[in-house]
């Protein structure tokens, strides 16, 4: 009945995010990942997984499994994140573009997916082997969009890297009356391997400012930074300080900047397509020198943000009254990952916001004892507001579910209805056949309109018959 209660004046929460991107070049997932997710950070509590990886391996066979088949890294992500309680609530595949959301099970009811789209760039605007993929989303009432993008490689392509990063913003229009463009959106966040590269500077040049962390040296003659000076549009998206190493390009297995040859490919169209030249090459903290034809590293891996409901002069201290405020905790790289020639770049963000959206639209709760010998007696009651449909549905989950689809059981709201009225509906969910378990349990309510979790239930127990004691007038009691 809490969603009957009148409603007060919600607070302002903080969301923490972390954002990953990552050109994996066609690797599978390494054994451990700990680094890459901030496991390991104690001082973080995050709220919402943004991933977002190019260059998965797309053969043709690799394609027909991952069709059938959760693909190798989507699976690994899954299985490391939901027994801490995170669920996958979107996911988008574009040949070897793949964009993941993941957020505690809690946040699901005030997250609604409103679209997804691929956006090829390649191959006059037809392959996807380049171009972006996106995810349009209400986080507590507000519209996000997320976006993973791979954009044209080598030194010579950056006109065509800026006409492509301008259509794959101008493809992403929504159905949504009120949002008809990406630019009305409160958030949008966009990154992956943008391919910008540092011009002008010698590879001797770009090796001493690397060896002496000399990094603000080279943002002058990044491609990216140089486009955001001429650009208005380009300029909104903010981007953290590159305070860490080019991301690109690496020998594999190594931390070693390329040291391949390029012998037979010294013809002048191939230099225009290549960033290659003499220079000696940073490996860890010391410096080995070789005389062979390499290519220039770049920070090519890169997330950047906009903001609509803030000033964009100032990301770093908002107003303390803006109802949505992002601040950026981290923007670093990870060198201990070595599967591929890209080092993986994170974002972590602490998202200050209002919510416009306070209370569920479904509120769910078991009634009595639950037991495997009884069916499972569900109560749930509606907000005003929310338009339910003959295909909804609500699914029984164990605590530790990997997505939306790994339910125990379900059952459709109105097949196995006991009683409803305006506001307050009773349906049961036939536990007979579910294998005595010491798990517990959660309920999702999932509404059909809305294609999004709109209700869930506090985690229980069900529990044999053994577990109820009976009182001196033989009624059962559930064991607390």
């Amino acid at each position: 009945m809490e969603a009957m209660s009148p409603r007060t004046e919600p607070r302002c929460r903080t969301l923490s995010i972390h954002v990953v991107t990552w050109n994996v070049a066609s690797a599978a997932p390494p054994p451990d990942l700990s680094d890459l997710l901030q496991l390991n950070n104690l001082n973080l509590d995050l709220d919402i997984y943004v991933i977002g990886l190019q260059e998965l391996n797309c053969g043709i066979m690799s394609l027909l499994s991952d069709t059938a088949f959760e693909d190798p890294w989507s699976s690994y992500f899954m299985d490391v994140l939901s027994p801490l309680s995170f669920v996958k609530v979107s996911s988008v595949r574009m040949q070897g573009l793949l964009l993941l959301i993941f957020a505690k099970y809690q946040h699901l009811p005030f997250i609604q997916v409103l679209s997804t789209k691929s956006t090829p760039t390649g191959l006059f605007g037809y392959w996807g082997n380049k171009g972006g993929v996106n995810i349009f989303l209400k986080l507590y009432g507000y519209y996000v969009s997320i976006i993973n993008c791979h954009l044209p490689p080598h030194m010579a392509n950056n006109d065509q890297r800026l006409e492509h990063f301008d259509r794959i913003l101008e493809m992403q229009n929504f159905e949504a009356q009120d949002t008809p463009n990406i630019l009305d959106h409160d958030l949008i966040l966009w990154f992956g391997d943008m391919n910008f590269r540092i011009e002008d500077f010698g590879l001797h040049f770009v090796r001493e400012s690397i060896k002496n962390q000399r990094y603000s040296d080279l943002w002058e003659k990044d491609q990216l930074s140089i486009a955001k000076r001429h650009d208005p549009l380009l300029r909104e998206f903010q981007e953290g300080s590159l305070l860490f190493p080019p991301t690109y390009k690496f020998d594999k297995n190594s931390n070693n900047y390329d040291t391949r040859s390029m012998k037979g490919q010294n013809t002048p169209g191939a230099q225009r397509g290549r960033d290659v030249a003499t220079y000696h090459f940073w490996n860890g903290p010391s410096i080995r020198f070789l005389n062979e034809k390499k290519r220039k590293p770049a920070w090519t891996d890169r997330i950047l943000w906009r903001l609509k409901r803030q000033s964009q002069t100032d990301f770093q201290t908002p107003e303390l009254s803006a109802p949505f405020a992002l601040f950026l905790r981290s923007y670093v790289s990870h060198m201990v990952y070595t599967i591929s020639d890209h080092k993986p770049v994170t974002c972590t963000f602490d998202l200050e916001l209002k919510p416009l959206v306070s209370a569920p639209l479904i509120t769910l709760l078991p009634e009595g004892p639950c037991t495997m010998e009884n069916d499972l007696l569900i109560s749930y009651c509606l907000a005003a507001d929310f338009l339910s449909s003959p295909w909804d549905w609500i699914g029984l989950y164990k605590v530790g579910l990997r997505h939306i689809n790994d339910y125990v059981s379900y059952v459709w709201v109105k097949d196995n209805q006991v009683s409803f009225s305006d506001r307050l509906n009773q349906v049961y969910i036939d536990i007979s056949d579910i294998p005595e378990t010491e798990d517990q349990f959660l309920l999702f309510y999932y509404s059909n309109n809305l294609h999004s979790v709109v209700g869930i239930s506090k985690p229980f127990k069900i529990q044999p018959f053994s577990f109820l004691e009976e009182d001196p007038l033989d009624e059962a009691q559930p064991q607390i």
